[in-house]
């Protein structure tokens, strides 16, 4: 017999009460989490200051209290990236968890509670990484302990489990996933990924969707610079550089780039249109018309958000972020430049993006490609993706899941390239009647994560991944 439960050997699982116990589990996790600031300052790649080591060290002591051997792999010291496998019998190709430690800064001042100090207020639990992703971190660790206790009990997986806790994901991948996949791809090589971002709950007009991460943009970081004659700054020149570029930059923020609607946001937007009422139908399934677009963007949707987020997934992006003209106050300089952020949806290409910059800046800048990662596109059409689906519809029966597009990128970059399957897939239920919601809580003040939905989001991923790798099947093991 099992002590946990009374369940004969080889049978057991969490039963309702377990539940409770397990989710305060993983809250505690999460908060001690939090409370290590991996605060990653790096620009791509670089040492930064992310010092993840910490935070992989509480994983990994985590694990071995459930017997597992948690491994360590580092590119940079203290950039620490931990991966961990519970082995299956094989029949299969492995399925790969994945969460990265690092975190954005947080500005303490502006936040109602200290970013670092994890929290618990108003039914939440606050603090830098509550969201993006230190909860998906807690939630695979404590699936992973839960797996290792059905496995000594004598329950069989049909593939290994890998859970792998990296490093440098907010500074592009490069100490963290990247280095894993190029260094030591036999330790994270999986047939399907589960990571950021998807699976969250999001209220439109009174219904609840569940997207999922099936695609997400490329990257094409830029440098456009502009030449102009120096001279003086008593006399002002109406063609130095830093005005023409500073005219490139306003057109940039008022411009849009071409309409090119992909299938995944067609099916994304389609199947929202299905579920909401005529007006609200008939507006998003427009939406993938790029001859009119446009004008429900500017006219017809008015909240902010949604206009922003629609935009970005129908277009190629190109954010100023970083400007650099001149050195002392009386000297017109010679050349200006800025970055650019640039983001491209699967099926573009690098000098499309490049050509679609230049007509809207103007003024024949001169580019310089400082990084690109390209577009990752998952197919809907598997065994897992069906499966993901139906988890979150029993769990909410009310909730409709849809595959979905991301405008940002994700360490999906990295394990696409071993040929993995990546889906976004980190469950939370956030209260519909309160004012707080997901994307919202990305890199903003204030991030924080309901309690209740974490520990819904815990038990929707372990059965997800319990059902899916379990050699009876996921029908008959439920």
């Amino acid at each position: 017999m099992d002590g946990r439960t009374g369940a004969t050997r080889g049978d057991w699982k969490p039963e309702p009460g377990d539940w409770e116990r397990e989710g305060d589990t993983c809250v505690a996790l999460l908060r001690d989490l939090i409370r290590i600031p991996t605060v990653n300052r790096g620009t791509g790649g670089d040492e930064g200051a992310g010092n993840e080591r910490p935070a992989a060290e509480l994983l990994a002591e985590f694990l071995r209290k459930a017997g597992l051997e948690p491994k360590f792999f580092e590119k940079v010291k203290g950039r620490t990236n931990l991966v961990v496998r519970l082995k299956g019998t094989g029949k299969k190709p492995p399925l790969l968890l994945n969460a990265h430690l690092d975190v954005v800064e947080a500005d303490a001042s502006a936040w109602r509670h200290d970013p670092f100090a994890a929290e618990i207020h108003d039914g939440y639990v606050w603090g830098r990484g509550a969201v993006d992703m230190k909860h998906m971190a807690a939630m695979s660790a404590c699936v992973m302990a839960l797996l290792a206790q059905e496995a000594r009990d004598g329950r069989k997986l049909d593939r290994d489990i890998i859970f792998a806790a990296v490093a440098d994901e907010e500074a592009g991948c490069g100490l963290g996933s990247l280095f894993l996949t190029e260094d030591h791809p036999v330790e994270v090589h999986a047939e399907y990924m589960l990571g950021e971002i998807g699976a969250f709950s999001v209220q439109v007009f009174g219904k609840t969707f569940y997207p999922i991460q099936v695609a997400e943009k490329g990257v094409c970081w830029v440098r456009a610079t502009y030449q102009g004659e120096p001279g003086h700054g008593s006399m002002p020149r109406p063609g130095s550089a830093i005005v023409r570029l500073s005219e490139a930059i306003g057109r940039l923020g008022k411009q849009r780039m071409p309409f090119h609607p992909t299938e995944v946001v067609k099916h994304f937007l389609h199947g929202m249109a299905k579920e909401l009422p005529a007006p609200q139908r008939l507006v998003l399934k427009r939406l993938t018309l790029p001859q009119v677009a446009a004008l429900i963007l500017d006219h017809v949707i008015r909240d902010e958000g949604q206009r922003a987020s629609f935009s970005a997934m129908l277009s190629n992006t190109a954010a100023p972020t970083v400007l650099r003209a001149g050195a002392k106050v009386n000297v017109i300089p010679g050349r200006a430049s800025v970055d650019i952020d640039g983001r491209t949806l699967p099926g573009q290409s690098e000098s499309a993006f490049l050509a679609e910059l230049r007509e809207v800046m103007g003024g024949d800048p001169h580019f310089e490609v400082l990084r690109t990662m390209p577009a990752v596109e998952s197919t809907t059409r598997t065994p897992l993706f069906d499966h993901l689906a139906a988890t979150l519809q029993r769990h909410d029966p009310t909730g409709h899941p849809l595959p979905y597009l991301i405008p940002g990128f994700t360490d999906a970059k990295a394990y696409a390239r071993l040929g993995t399957t990546c889906y976004g897939f980190s469950p939370v239920r956030f209260d519909p009647t309160h004012e707080v919601n997901f994307t919202k809580m990305y890199h903003g003040h204030d991030e924080r994560i309901p309690v209740s939905g974490l520990k819904w989001g815990l038990r929707v991923l372990y059965e997800a991944v319990s059902d899916f790798c379990t050699k009876a099947g996921p029908d008959e093991a439920r």
